[in-house]
């Protein structure tokens, strides 16, 4: 049965917004999901599902969540091979002490990947970003919340993507078994 990742943009992050992890697992328990699995408390999930494509995944979450939880919340899904890739393609080596300063931002449709360009004129020079076939990297060398190239990724650029850190996608890769 094939494996996916959902990833919520914009969750848990302050007052508005909860999903808290346990009804995030009932609910995709509810739409039919198997070994429903949730990864800290920022909105990612694992599960199988026996048919369906990244993109029917993830609307028919943001529709649950709109329905049950009454706010509207960006999903999107991998599956755990397209997780893999986007992993394997990273053209940017971070050292492990580095992998919380480290974001991988994630769109559901590939070509959504070249909207993030307009990241690129905000990247410091000690700075790396990169953009790939599926995802969009950037270590910010000094901290994420120092980086403006971060804080637009994080913002109105990124408004397409939902970001992970380093060590979150690994655990990420980890839980997928991919």
């Amino acid at each position: 049965m094939p494996r996916f990742v959902a990833l919520l943009r914009g969750v848990n992050v302050g007052k508005t917004k909860r999903v808290p992890m346990a009804e995030l697992r009932a609910l995709l328990d509810e739409l039919g999901y198997a070994n429903v699995a949730t990864l800290l408390n920022s909105g990612n999930a694992v599960f199988d599902a026996t048919a369906g494509t990244p993109a029917k995944h993830a609307a028919a979450i943001a529709a649950a969540i709109h329905e049950r939880l009454g706010f509207e919340v960006p999903v999107i899904v991998k599956s755990a091979r397209e997780l893999a890739a986007i992993v394997a393609d990273c053209p940017i080596a971070a050292s492990e002490e580095s992998h919380s300063r480290f974001l991988v931002a994630f769109v559901q449709e590939p070509k959504a990947v070249a909207t993030l360009a307009t990241v690129e004129p905000l990247v410091a020079p000690e700075e790396r970003f990169a953009l790939g076939a599926h995802a969009a990297y950037l270590l910010c060398t000094n901290g994420i919340l120092e980086s403006k190239a971060g804080e637009a990724l994080l913002g109105k650029a990124g408004r397409q993507a939902t970001t992970r850190n380093w060590a979150t996608v690994r655990k990420l890769v980890a839980l997928a078994g991919a």
